[in-house]
């Protein structure tokens, strides 16, 4: 059978059916990088500014911003952006918080919204500057006592338990039974998968410049050239004596951000799109906090079900963040994925993970590989299907599934 033959368990009419026809991203830059000085709104309105002038989309005609941040300072980053950008005061502007998975999560939040017909553009994604984000100060509940600095917010009670993320991936990689060995080697492949993309030009159409102290910066910061397995088997556990997570095979403190577009397909053929990203479905789930990073399985799982007419082995573009390593080998052996098959120009720890934006950019991983990177034709001939997965603090996994789709 084939993938145009694939009968969906949800047809949306064209007034209903969200595609993402623009998306783009930053470049990612590290913690205290080159993007150290700039606030999140500066980091987010070239973006804005990209999508309005090559989609020639009115801005007004905007129904929502919906973006995702996780260590902000709070207030509403959406609305602040969508105003510095130049849109509209009458633009209306939301803020979503589903830590690593925010951004993914706004991009749903507006494929949901175009579904129930609650409007026919949004744009969507996620920002994060850990260089920027505000201390956290615990406030004294006595005069005679001292502020407290704190690192993150709880996610889970005590009683349950709420371990760092790093513990949580070392707790993975002990139920799993991920060596150290495996963990390296998947590091080492997602750098020289990235470097290679860089090499041949993949990443070129999706990053807008960001210009600092006048220069415009269009250049992931973190990927290594020079990697090696001897140099990453050299690295010590950062985490617990004895374990298995070095700096090494886990993603590095990123800023960055990603925008998509996301209309009505019946909005996207006035607008003169002929192709697009179609929002198939998408799940959350629930695991252990001890374990966060295995939440991916039963969101896919989930959502695999619930869309049962596909199986794994028609999804041919998989990006999973790469949080950890042991996180991301745990939980695509336990749904049966073949390491080689996920991101396949690299991921998070080649990359970056800028928390709020690495949903968003993993969408735009996605529309990149199968829309700009793939001529219609190919295309037409047969559509293909792509996810996107994110374990997440607190015991929580998100997955979506898109569609490539000819209007």
């Amino acid at each position: 059978m084939k993938l145009n033959d694939i009968a969906l368990n949800y047809q949306p009419a064209p007034d209903c059916e969200p595609v993402i026809v623009e998306a783009y991203r930053t470049a990612v830059g590290k913690a205290y990088g080159m993007f150290a000085t700039l606030p999140m709104e500066a980091l987010l309105a070239p973006l804005f500014q990209k999508i309005l002038s090559h989609s020639k989309i009115d801005a007004a005609q905007i129904d929502e911003v919906i973006l995702g941040n996780a260590t902000g300072g709070g207030g509403n980053i959406a609305r602040l952006a969508a105003l510095h950008a130049g849109l509209p005061p009458s633009v209306p502007a939301v803020t979503v918080d589903r830590q690593c998975g925010s951004g993914l999560e706004a991009i749903i939040n507006a494929c949901r919204l175009v579904q129930a017909g609650a409007g026919e553009c949004f744009i969507a994604g996620g920002v994060e500057s850990v260089s920027t984000a505000p201390w956290r100060v615990e406030k004294p509940t006595s005069l005679k006592q001292m502020p407290r600095f704190y690192a993150r917010a709880r996610f889970s009670p005590d009683e349950i338990g709420d371990p760092e993320m790093g513990l949580a991936a070392e707790n993975v990689a002990v139920k799993c039974a991920i060596s150290r060995q495996r963990q390296d080697n998947f590091a080492l492949r997602s750098h020289q998968r990235a470097v290679e993309a860089i090499k041949n030009g993949l990443f070129a159409d999706e990053i807008v410049p960001v210009e600092v102290e006048g220069k415009p910066l269009s250049m992931d910061e973190c990927p290594r050239h020079n990697a090696s397995l001897s140099a990453l088997e050299k690295l010590s556990p950062v985490f617990i004596e004895g374990g298995t997570v070095t700096a090494g095979n886990c993603c590095p403190l990123n800023d960055g951000a990603s925008l998509v577009l996301i209309m009505s397909r019946k909005k996207a053929i006035e607008m003169g799109y002929t192709r697009g990203l179609r929002f198939v479905d998408a799940c959350s789930a629930g695991v252990d906090p001890n374990l966060l990073g295995l939440g991916p399985v039963p969101a896919t799982q989930k959502l695999l079900t619930r869309q049962s007419a596909l199986n794994i082995e028609n999804i041919s573009v998989i990006e999973f963040n790469e949080a950890f390593a042991a996180q991301v080998l745990g939980s695509i052996d336990a749904l049966n994925i073949d390491e080689i098959r996920i991101n396949l120009q690299g991921g998070a720890i080649a990359l970056g993970h800028p928390y709020g934006a690495s949903g968003g950019i993993m969408v735009t991983r996605i529309f990149s590989q199968l829309i700009r990177q793939k001529s219609a034709k190919e295309n037409a001939a047969d559509p293909q299907f792509a996810m996107a997965m994110l374990g997440i603090a607190g015991g929580l996994g998100l997955s979506a599934m898109f569609k490539t789709a000819e209007f």
